[in-house]
């Protein structure tokens, strides 16, 4: 794994996962600059955040281009929503960063209800269970989570629709 500047993370630190060896892809298929910026030394940059612990078990942390930065903290989306959906009334549940003036970013979750829950009660939920920074500022309640045909989440769609909602601009 390495970090933002490009050195070895430590021990339980995220870092981008970067993997090299004679199976690993030689590039994208007619995107050269994709291939470009995904390569670096002989070593191809997977865009997963990963962290290694101290036996060497490696845990997949969530997709870099999910990450958003709140006050100087760098947040993974994929781990405010495995909280978010351990409370029972929860559904399902999106998180993604938004822009915010004073933090930079912050999160907003995206929630299909399983049953009625508000979302003071929520945040109090997730105070308890994150450190504040990761708690979404802003919590909506939504009927459906969009898919695309693989049964994935459809992150772009949805943060589109809601910064546009929002009237925040364009993602």
């Amino acid at each position: 794994m390495v970090d933002d500047s490009g050195k070895e993370a430590s021990t339980n630190e995220p870092g981008e996962l970067w993997i090299s060896g004679p199976m690993v892809t030689p590039g994208y298929w007619q995107n050269p600059e994709a291939t470009k910026n995904s390569q670096e030394d002989g070593w191809f940059k997977t865009g997963d955040v990963a962290k290694m612990d101290e036996e060497g078990f490696l845990y997949i942390v969530d997709r870099k281009k999910h990450m958003y930065i709140s006050g100087g903290e760098n947040v993974y989306p994929v781990e405010v929503e495995r909280v978010l959906l351990q409370h029972e009334a929860i559904k399902e549940a999106v998180v993604f960063g938004i822009p915010h003036e004073k933090w930079g970013e912050c999160g907003a979750a995206l929630i299909v209800k399983a049953q009625e829950v508000s979302s003071d009660e929520i945040k109090a939920y997730c105070l308890e269970k994150l450190a504040k920074f990761k708690v979404p500022s802003e919590i909506h309640f939504i009927d459906t989570v969009p898919k695309g045909d693989t049964g994935k989440i459809d992150r772009k769609t949805l943060k589109k629709s809601f910064m546009i909602q929002r009237n925040i601009g364009e993602v």
